[in-house]
């Protein structure tokens, strides 16, 4: 069983996702999410185990994302924690390496 751990840090609400994608055939991912964020616990609540082959060609009409739209709104819409839990998934499927994402905002 391959299995991938995506650590996000969201940014100003201080909220710390640990998003564990599974997948054992190289296309199947299923997600365990642990976070103190309500609305990361609703995704994580609703998040199937995903064809990532599908997901990758569906991209923002995907499962992932659907259920992203389904959780976040408002200011949430711009949270980092969605393309973290996508990154996962890719990495754990094979179909992208393992490789830091980073954000990084500052006044000018």
């Amino acid at each position: 069983m391959g299995a991938v751990r995506g650590t996000i840090h969201a940014g100003v609400c201080g909220f710390v996702t640990e998003v564990i994608a599974r997948c054992d055939d190289s296309q199947h991912v299923s997600f365990d999410i642990t976070t103190p964020c309500e609305k990361v616990g609703k995704l994580a609540e609703i998040l199937p185990t995903v064809d990532a082959y599908e997901e990758i060609g569906s991209g923002f009409n995907g499962q992932v994302m659907t259920a992203v739209r389904q959780c976040f709104e408002g200011c949430c819409s711009g949270c980092a924690v969605p393309a973290g839990v996508f990154k996962t998934m890719q990495v754990a499927a094979k179909l992208a390496l393992p490789q830091a994402v980073t954000i990084a905002l500052e006044k000018l």
